[in-house]
């Protein structure tokens, strides 16, 4: 018996080259911002301008219980492989401005907005129920592998060819994804046809809106990941860095390695929830999170203030025991909660339950990285004070959990 479908493999090939291109691409303008201007802070407004769209995740999953997903994924590559062929033409014949730039950023992250729930809703279409987890946890590693080859095969390849050419490398890696999308076969029911679609797709919305409001374990699953993505996600992408760079004054292969196996322990947890998922149990996810809460410890600990005499080895050690373990736990949570809805709810709404969920998320972690930020910048002499403050309050949030989650099987 085969382990997974040839339909979930071309899915998978398809999100290699898809994201791989995408990455590169978000590296190569963000490195052509920089050089082009020399100012961090007009590309920081484009980074997170393009986050905006995310919030259109859940009309993207409407669309996706609405239409044939597999149909969907097509468009979409064709899509930003054409927008991106669009910027290479601007690049070579015109005067690329750096508001076209944030444009086709804005547009591809739109498109991807829309193209994330399609995916997520087509997973349990295409393997066994007791291979979820397992399928889950390979489309999440593959983000988490991108996100670490990217800026190294990136650096790479900026330096030893052009910028224009990266962009027509990231064109045709999405037309590649694309070709290989339209021989994927993915279980559709066509619905009848409405004259007025826009009005039925914002109907499709509302409904999904309800349909999480109303299902208690759905809800709560989503207030989960919210809270997960506020509270650790912005220890891992904000708090780390800092600690790394400022704190404990990392050279930059130091700090290169640091942030490499935070990104690395990513990778190893969505792979490794398939072999959990047996003993993991919903009602059990608050013990998992004091557990994260009491990794923060040596966290705090490597920047005490008299921990610099045990020298920079030590400390950098100590940080990465309690950090790794903390990266890992938060992906395995995050694929095994997935899971666990993508198996409670029904097809026709599995688009927009997930759209709904990625949204939420997607909403609270920049909230709690600006407020990282904030924090982390005030007490930047005494970085252990909100650190130790993160752990009080993720152990608060796992007896939470346990009460709001302890009736669930």
């Amino acid at each position: 018996m085969k382990t997974y479908t040839k339909d979930f493999y071309l899915v998978v090939a398809g999100q290699i080259i898809s994201i791989l291109g995408a990455s590169l691409l978000r590296f190569a303008l963000s490195l052509y911002v920089l050089d082009t201007t020399g100012r961090a802070d007009l590309f920081a407004t484009l980074s997170a301008i393009s986050y905006i769209p995310r919030l259109l995740m859940p009309l993207g999953g409407a669309m996706a219980d609405r239409f044939n997903r597999r149909d969907l994924m097509v468009i979409y590559d064709f899509s930003s492989s054409a927008i991106v062929l669009c910027l290479f033409m601007l690049m070579t014949y015109g005067n690329l401005s750096i508001i076209a730039v944030g444009t086709v950023m804005v547009l591809l992250s739109i498109i991807s907005s829309m193209y994330t729930p399609a995916v997520n809703a087509s997973v349990p279409l295409l393997v066994s129920h007791e291979k979820i987890e397992n399928a889950n946890g390979i489309v999440i590693a593959v983000q988490a592998i991108s996100d670490v080859a990217a800026p190294i095969l990136g650096g790479i390849l900026y330096e030893a060819i052009s910028v224009s050419a990266l962009v027509v490398i990231s064109s045709a890696a999405f037309f590649s994804s694309a070709v290989m999308e339209v021989f994927i076969r993915i279980p559709f029911i066509k619905k009848s046809k409405e004259r007025n679609i826009v009005r039925i797709i914002l109907k499709d919305l509302k409904d999904g809106f309800i349909y999480v409001v109303k299902e208690p374990f759905i809800l709560r699953a989503t207030i989960l990941a919210a809270l997960l993505n506020l509270i650790l996600a912005p220890l891992l992408f904000v708090g780390a860095p800092i600690i790394l760079r400022v704190s404990l004054k990392s050279t930059e292969t130091m700090y290169g390695i640091g942030m490499s196996a935070i990104s690395f322990a990513a990778v190893l947890g969505a792979l490794i929830v398939g072999t959990l998922v047996k003993k993991l149990k919903i009602s059990a996810v608050y013990r998992w999170l004091i557990i994260a809460a009491v990794l923060i410890l040596p966290v705090a600990f490597s920047v005490m203030p008299l921990m610099p005499k045990l020298g920079y080895y030590p400390r950098f050690t100590m940080f990465l025991l309690g950090i790794i373990p903390i990266s890992m736990i938060l992906t395995l949570l995050s694929v095994f909660a997935i899971s666990k809805v993508q198996k409670e709810t029904s097809n026709e709404n599995l688009g927009k339950v997930m759209a709904i969920i990625f949204a939420a998320a997607n909403c609270t972690s920049p909230v709690g990285q600006v407020i990282y930020g904030a924090v982390f910048e005030n007490f930047k002499t005494n970085v252990w004070i909100p650190v130790l403050a993160i752990g009080a309050v993720l152990f608060l949030a796992a007896i939470a959990t346990q009460r709001i989650l302890k009736n669930e099987q």
